[in-house]
């Protein structure tokens, strides 16, 4: 399984650092992907990091203020996001992909395993 923490209540501006960490099976094969579901949205993917040589991709909204990292020997993924607006309050997760063809297009939409989702709310 796949285990999401870092959330709580961000002041603008603020800076969290959202962790997976995976249990029961070796993250490294697999490219890890952030969504988040904002209330009364749709869940959307924000970014994903590839599994072999570490390529991220993101959303628009998010290129510059967010990076996704991965530490191998820890089975972990981070999402480091800056420069937080109350827009971004949702619930985030993460999860673990191992389609070759939609990852190497930058997509981590059809997962092996997902996180449970942390909370990130932004007060203005």
């Amino acid at each position: 399984q796949l285990v999401d923490a870092g959330g709580g209540v961000v002041q603008a501006g603020g800076s969290p650092r959202l962790s997976c960490v995976a249990t029961g099976f070796a993250l490294d094969t697999y490219a890890v992907g952030w969504f988040r579901q904002a209330p009364g949205k749709e869940r959307e993917g924000i970014g994903c990091i590839t599994h072999d040589d570490g390529t991220t991709y993101y959303i628009d909204s998010v290129k510059g203020r967010f990076t996704i990292s991965r530490d191998v020997a820890n089975d972990a993924a981070y999402l480091q996001m800056n420069s937080l607006e109350p827009e971004d309050t949702a619930v985030y997760y993460c999860n673990a992909s191992n389609d070759a063809a939609r990852v190497a297009q930058g997509l981590c939409d059809q997962p092996d395993y997902w996180g449970q989702g942390t909370q990130v709310t932004v007060s203005s």
